[in-house]
């Protein structure tokens, strides 16, 4: 039984510059980028704030919480639009 061959005929992904599911722009800000990778969080942490309003709670405790949540969302989107982590790894 032969091995089979390392070369493989179709290397059609070894051209592909963007690793992860969001493509990757040379250069410059990538907004749209960051917007789409932060969505998600800051739509959990809004519906989080939400829920605690519905739930009868004082309205102080939603809003308590909703301050940690902005700014953790923007500083996400600061470190995915500028691409500040791409040197230290």
């Amino acid at each position: 039984m032969d091995a089979p061959s390392s070369t493989s005929t179709s290397d059609a992904s070894a051209g592909d510059a963007s690793p992860g599911p969001l493509p990757e722009d040379t250069g410059g800000k990538n907004r749209k980028r960051a917007a789409l990778a932060t969505a998600p969080f800051l739509a959990l942490g809004l519906a989080d704030v939400v829920l605690i309003l519905l739930q009868g709670l004082e309205p102080l405790w939603g809003f308590a919480i909703l301050p940690p949540i902005l700014f953790c969302s923007v500083l996400t989107w600061i470190v995915f639009s500028t691409d500040f982590l791409d040197d230290r790894t």
